[in-house]
């Protein structure tokens, strides 16, 4: 099995360099990853300005790395048409520090490097431990590796993937594994206006989630009750019943 590892936290992240530990007894383990931390990078990419990726250590583990100047979609691109040679048979994105639950997909990097695999038709995981402090990784690493042999093992459909959460536990304290649906959670965002030295405004974005938002049967409801959340996810984003429903609108061209 050969696994491309990405993430949205850097080359330099701790979440990187123990999945890579993790998976490197049972896999092919090349990493192509940030230079720095692109995290809520969505699905950037870059067209404006050169794309660099240039050879990397990760830690000491000897494992083939670049850092790149780019997204973690420009990775995965940048991976997947020059670096490897070869496509990898799974796209491992993580592990991010801080969960990736319900609308955090949207703006997620670690997300968006898991979907980009997808558009190239590799099997791709996105994995997130739900802490950005004093952060267990071992449970995550083990979880992740195991997760991607059984992905290799059985395959995706088309145009599909999965988003982990792992709650920050121990391993014994995790209450075990739960096929979830993407849940409701988002952010209340709030800007902070300050000024600077020369009296020009400038902000800081900030927020927090939402309360009653972990709906049974869903990503955040799983994390907070202690067991790590598997969520099978497809790129067609089409709402059907919606799609029925605008038939019956007074939609028509040439308009009168």
């Amino acid at each position: 099995m050969r696994v491309l590892l990405t993430n949205d936290d850097g080359l330099g992240s701790p979440g990187l360099l123990a999945l890579a530990r993790a998976l490197r007894p049972v896999a092919d383990v090349l990493v192509v990853a940030p230079e720095h931390e692109r995290s809520a990078a969505s699905h950037a990419i870059t067209l404006h300005k050169p794309l660099r990726a240039v050879p990397a250590a990760l830690g000491d583990t000897g494992l083939p790395a670049w850092a790149t100047n780019g997204t973690p979609a420009d990775c995965v691109l940048l991976a997947v048409l020059d670096l490897l040679g070869r496509p990898p048979d799974v796209v491992v994105s993580g592990i991010n520090v801080g969960a990736n639950l319900g609308m955090d997909l949207i703006y997620s990097g670690t997300v968006s490097g898991a979907v980009e695999a997808t558009l190239f038709g590799i099997a791709a995981i996105a994995v997130s431990v739900a802490s950005f402090t004093d952060i267990h990784w071992g449970p995550a690493a083990a979880f992740s590796a195991h997760l991607a042999q059984e992905v290799h093992r059985h395959g995706l459909p088309k145009d599909t993937f999965l988003n982990v959460n792992v709650p920050n536990l121990s391993a014994e304290k995790i209450r075990g594994v739960e096929t979830t649906r993407q849940s409701s959670r988002r952010y209340v965002n709030r800007l902070e206006k300050r000024a600077d030295p020369r009296g020009r405004d400038y902000y800081w974005l900030t927020g927090s989630a939402e309360a009653g938002s972990a709906d049974p049967g869903t990503d955040a409801e799983a994390v907070a009750e202690g067991r790590i959340s598997v969520t099978p996810l497809r790129l067609d984003m089409t709402y059907e019943e919606l799609r029925a429903s605008i038939r019956s609108w007074d939609l028509r061209w040439p308009l009168r």
